[in-house]
């Protein structure tokens, strides 16, 4: 099997893929900007070739890179980069090169927002009210349907980059103003949990491998202020969310896929959905998948696609965090304090890149253990900040609205 694997070296952690899938058995051909040289051993040894390109935004010189790599190996069975910064490219680039998978007519209501909203709807799941505003008229029109706040966000934009959150009129004209010229659609503001419906489907659009993990809080939030964020994986998936990412993965034919699905848990205990990903969650959360079961995400992937199958034997035997934290920020503890005092918890820490550090901090700690609320309580400590605001009572505070959601 010829698998064409797009950007191999980023996010860094991405080349176990490559490595998985070369000992699946595949024949891995890569496709990227960096420098043959700048790649990490392991992934020099996973590919088979690897075509550089001088601009991966260039539609012309991917075709030209893929031409030349069927002409060197065959047909190509596969093309994927798991990132969600590529997916029209690689639905263009499997439509003209038929390639099995996403291709160009179904990419649109997998990438805009308003798109999934019409298709939870026929799914039969609740939904925020929201509407495609392209005017200053229609952006009011809303606001005087649902009142403030709204949410405005780019309707196949990624992650919380360029999100608004409008509260008055003075938001409004300052939206107007900055935001730049793509299409956005405004939602009502939805108070409650941001969670997740997270995995991997095989090719009947199976779910081999079900997680969920809820936030502190939302990463729009944690974007826009600049505040720190912590996540965690939840040991068993609450049937809820189970049943909702499940009638998802029907409306949508999400096969052969990792995703990453958001939810909002509402003050009545019901869950909304906010928007799909057919990619795997960003930043360290997949390693963090292996962390918490004990298994290989990478490897399972790469047995879907390569062999059809998957072999791990799940427990769940552990509840899963990450951490973050931000150089701006003064914390309580030292870094040297937080491995000192969790060092039982703690199974890996690392610098974040700057991608990512807006929304989860500059440096990362991930945590595990079967009772889930060490992590939380753990968690709260380590972004607890220096100085006299702060205390266990704030902390305690703060663990019981998480365990509530409310």
């Amino acid at each position: 099997m010829n698998v064409v694997f797009i950007s191999p070296h980023f996010p860094p952690n991405w080349y176990l893929f490559c490595v998985r899938l070369r000992e699946a058995g595949a024949n891995v051909l890569g496709i990227g900007d960096a420098p043959y040289h700048d790649l990490r051993p392991e992934l020099q040894q996973a590919l088979s070739e690897y075509y550089r390109v001088d601009d991966m935004h260039s539609y012309d010189q991917l075709v030209r890179a893929l031409g030349h790599l069927t002409n060197r190996h065959g047909k190509l069975d596969r093309l994927d980069s798991l990132n969600e910064y590529w997916l029209e490219t690689e639905a263009r680039l499997r439509t003209d090169f038929n390639i099995p998978g996403i291709k160009n007519a179904d990419i649109a209501r997998m990438k805009r927002k308003s798109l999934m909203k019409r298709m939870f709807e026929r799914s039969g799941l609740r939904v925020g009210r929201g509407r495609v505003c392209r005017s200053p008229r229609a952006v009011r029109e809303f606001i005087g349907l649902v009142g403030y706040p709204v949410v405005a966000k780019p309707d196949a934009g990624v992650g919380a980059a360029a999100t608004y959150k409008l509260e008055n009129d003075d938001d409004v004209r300052r939206f107007l103003a900055e935001k730049p010229a793509i299409d956005y659609i405004l939602e009502e503001f939805l108070a409650g949990q941001l969670l997740t419906y997270d995995g991997l489907t095989n090719r009947r659009g199976e779910v081999v491998f079900g997680s969920s993990f809820y936030y502190s809080q939302g990463v729009m939030e944690a974007v826009n202020d600049d505040t720190d964020i912590w996540y965690c994986i939840t040991r068993a998936v609450p049937p809820d969310v189970d049943a909702a990412g499940k009638a998802i993965i029907r409306a949508f034919r999400v096969r052969e896929r990792p995703f990453h699905f958001e939810f909002f848990r509402l003050a009545d205990g019901s869950v909304v959905p906010l928007e799909i990903n057919v990619r795997p969650p960003g930043g360290l959360t997949v390693d963090m998948f292996n962390y918490a079961n004990e298994f290989d995400f990478y490897r399972e992937w790469a047995n879907v696609v390569v062999h059809g199958r998957f072999d791990a034997a799940l427990t769940h035997p552990y509840a899963c965090a990450y951490v973050g934290r931000k150089d701006r920020l003064s914390y309580a503890r030292s870094h040297e304090d937080v491995l000192r005092e969790f060092k039982p918890l703690i199974v890996f820490d690392t610098p974040m890149s700057g991608v990512f550090a807006r929304a989860i901090g500059d440096f990362g700690y991930i945590l595990r253990d079967a009772d889930e609320a060490k992590l939380v309580a753990a968690a709260l400590a380590i972004q607890e900040k220096a100085g006299p605001a702060t205390g266990g009572s704030a902390q305690r505070t703060a663990l019981e609205t998480t365990r509530t959601g409310r």
